[in-house]
């Protein structure tokens, strides 16, 4: 049984520059709130894949010696959060499937809901599994399915049902996925040398000093090689926007946009609109750090209570909420 659900990751990728490994811990660094039990990063040098990963935050992982190894002109990247279960190096990403045909490396942010039944499913075709993550089993459908490889991407992604976001990465060029409802965010940026790069949230645009271009539609599949952008939707019919409404309540970064609308702005109205539904009387207002501060400021700005700092967080302890346990997060 699969007894890992991933619930809230970061995914990065970025293609076709020198030294691929500093945008990219770069980019994870920025995601790195999406997810702090684990991180690492696969990069392409001559066509061979090299993979660097470990139990820990960005900074913990990645020394600069370990760094100046990977060297390569694409890489992808991926921080860790998993629920009660699923730790353990095993099933740290990106995964890593070398093949007589090629080698394929998957991060992924989301969950897979069908994922025991289509494993039970390959296993009894003959499948083995390394790990108890959800994300294995897309490496395992692609590479059993048929045709030109983003077709076998289509072909996999088709039997998938949940909210997701992947970014694929072999040895010539980069995919990315969203699930068909729009649930998990995938963005599309770009560098002022017209290289691309995909990453979970905008911020990581920002650090490296990439434009955003747009977000990864629902339902679409996007190719990215030598600066040449290719898309396909692998599924056409029931597709939906439907954004994890978390994404602006707790889990993306502040100065991050999600489908055109900027997180912190959102906290902010949303403070003003529980001022309007629920009000009350209050010497002060005070945020929880971090998630609510903007909320906060939102609410005393409708209320014309003061807005107060009355709850300090230890800089040097990171998101409590995404431990994998209640009794860590206490």
């Amino acid at each position: 049984m699969i007894d890992e659900i991933h619930e809230e990751c970061g995914v990065f990728a970025i293609e076709n520059v020198d030294n691929a490994v500093s945008y990219c811990y770069y980019g994870l660094h920025s995601l790195q709130h999406r997810g702090q039990e684990a991180a690492g990063i696969c990069v392409v040098n001559h066509h061979k894949m090299i993979v660097h990963k470990g139990e820990g935050l960005v900074f913990d992982v990645f020394t600069e010696d370990q760094l100046a190894k990977l060297k390569g002109n694409m890489a992808i990247g991926h921080v860790r959060y998993s629920t009660a279960g699923g730790s353990g190096i095993m099933n740290v990403q990106p995964f890593l499937f070398r093949t007589m045909s090629g080698s394929m490396a998957i991060a992924h942010n989301g969950n897979i809901v069908n994922a025991n039944e289509l494993k039970k499913q390959l296993e009894k075709d003959g499948s083995i599994f390394a790990s108890t993550s959800d994300t294995e089993v897309l490496g395992h459908l692609i590479k059993r399915a048929k045709g030109c490889f983003v077709d076998r991407i289509c072909q996999a992604l088709r039997q998938l049902d949940g909210a997701f976001a992947f970014v694929i990465m072999i040895e010539d060029r980069i995919y990315g996925a969203r699930d068909c409802y729009g649930l998990r965010p995938l963005s599309l940026g770009q560098l002022s040398n017209g290289s691309y790069v995909l990453a979970s949230e905008t911020c990581a645009f920002d650090v490296i000093g990439a434009d955003f271009i747009r977000n990864i539609e629902p339902g679409e599949v996007i190719c990215i090689k030598n600066q040449q952008i290719q898309t396909k939707k692998y599924r056409e019919t029931n597709l939906q926007n439907k954004m994890c409404a978390m994404e602006y309540v707790y889990f993306s970064r502040p100065d991050s946009t999600i489908n055109g609308i900027n997180v912190h702005s959102a906290r902010k109205r949303a403070g003003e609109i529980l001022y309007q539904e629920a009000p009350v009387e209050g010497d002060i207002v005070i945020g929880v750090p971090d998630s609510s501060l903007s909320a906060a400021m939102g609410y005393a700005k409708a209320s014309h209570i003061p807005y107060e700092m009355g709850l300090i967080k230890n800089k040097y302890v990171g998101r409590t909420f995404i431990q994998p346990t209640q009794t860590m997060r206490e």
